[in-house]
């Protein structure tokens, strides 16, 4: 067996990769990036998706070992107790529209189910509402960035 480890960038690749599995209902998605192709799959029967990569047949093709979903990322840090996070992988909105003004900004005082920023997944706009009324401390994220699943967003006090 070999003893290849992803570096983080493949990691987080093969992590999102298996997020929309999760997502979609797909039991399967196969992409490709310069030598690179990665398969996830996942059987019909409710198990973790499982991740193989392989580089195409050119030269210094390396092959990854199977890696669960649900391998907890090294890099990652836990967000902060009080920060709201991303339901879902997808780009984040800080306005409801190109040009116009963001939902709120640090230091508003925002009511609970009030929206904070939407998330785009697969051309579908998902609002973001606060859990809770109180003030925002901290917006973590920039308008138009990419997020990962549980990526902490927005800190509200």
């Amino acid at each position: 067996m070999s003893s290849y480890k992803p570096n983080a960038a493949e990691a987080a690749w093969i992590r999102e990769l298996a997020a929309i599995l999760d997502q979609t209902g797909l039991t399967e998605i196969e992409i490709e990036k310069s030598d690179v192709r990665v398969r996830v799959a996942r059987t019909v029967a409710a198990g973790p998706a499982v991740a193989y990569a392989a580089a195409a047949p050119a030269q210094g093709a390396r092959a990854l070992e199977p890696q669960s979903s649900a391998a907890p990322s090294p890099a990652s840090e836990a967000p902060p107790a009080d920060a709201v996070t991303s339901p879902m992988v997808g780009t984040i909105y800080l306005s409801p529209s190109p040009g116009a003004d963001p939902f709120v900004k640090a230091g508003d005082n925002v009511a609970q189910g009030q929206t904070l920023m939407i998330v785009e997944a697969m051309k579908t706009m998902n609002p973001i509402s606060a859990p809770k009324a109180g003030k925002v401390r901290q917006i973590l994220v920039r308008d138009a960035q990419p997020v990962e699943f549980g990526e902490p967003l927005i800190v509200i006090d």
